[in-house]
């Protein structure tokens, strides 16, 4: 982590700090993994987390960082059979109002080499409005703002080999003005599992959707809006 060296560098810190938030650590198999928990570049400790440059949300669903919020390589890898939870963990998050989608993308070999580059990255989980009103706090970022953590299920018919697993939190509280939040760590799949996302379900990031979808471009407090369908393609399950 670089040091703070001047009182404007740690106020500047501190006021990203408290107003954003990452994955921070992993629960696998029980498991505790550090993440990445400083500004770039960080070396210790060694984390399964692809590394990411700062807290600042990313503002374009077509923005290069969107892959891995900019975090190009990780040290370790965490072992999860097929079938098993995975448990992302923030240090702190404040906004209620957006979704949480969880992502996978097969790396078809080592890690070193897995760029997260092409129409590769298919959807595991999901959770979007869950109950109104749409300003409230009925939302799957609304949980993660409760209870700073996140579990979802690796498909178990999911073939075993080296993944990408990708937990992003859309913010929404600002009319049309959406801030996505994404970060990535190192995963190798074990167990029986035979199949793959094939088709509509898999898709490149960034630009999984275009700035314009009605699930990016929101505002939640034009009255009248009671439904809401997350960006991109549907969850493979």
């Amino acid at each position: 982590m670089r040091a703070v060296t001047s009182g404007l560098s740690a106020a500047l810190f501190a006021s990203a700090v408290a107003a954003h938030g990452a994955v921070t650590s992993y629960r696998i198999g029980g498991v505790e993994y550090p993440g990445f928990t400083g500004f770039s570049p960080g070396t210790s400790p060694e984390t399964i987390q692809r590394q990411w440059p700062d807290y600042n949300p990313i503002m374009n669903v077509a923005d290069a960082k969107m892959t891995c919020n900019g975090g190009t390589s990780a040290q370790l890898s965490a072992e999860v059979a097929a079938g098993a939870e995975v448990t992302a963990i923030w240090s702190q998050w404040t906004h209620a109002q957006g979704p949480v989608m969880v992502w996978m993308y097969s790396c078809d070999g080592d890690f070193t080499a897995c760029d997260g580059k092409g129409n590769k990255w298919f959807k595991i989980d999901e959770a979007g409005l869950i109950e109104g009103p749409v300003t409230g706090e009925g939302w799957g970022t609304g949980i993660v703002l409760k209870e700073l953590e996140w579990t979802s299920t690796i498909p178990a018919k999911l073939k075993p080999g080296n993944y990408l697993i990708r937990h992003e939190l859309l913010a929404l509280h600002q009319a049309n003005t959406p801030q996505f939040y994404p970060e990535c760590a190192q995963i190798v799949v074990t167990g029986s599992g035979t199949e793959s996302p094939s088709g509509d379900f898999l898709t490149p990031i960034p630009a999984y959707a275009s700035q314009n979808d009605p699930g990016i471009m929101v505002d939640i407090y034009q009255g009248g809006l009671t439904e809401y369908t997350c960006p991109g393609p549907a969850v493979w399950s």
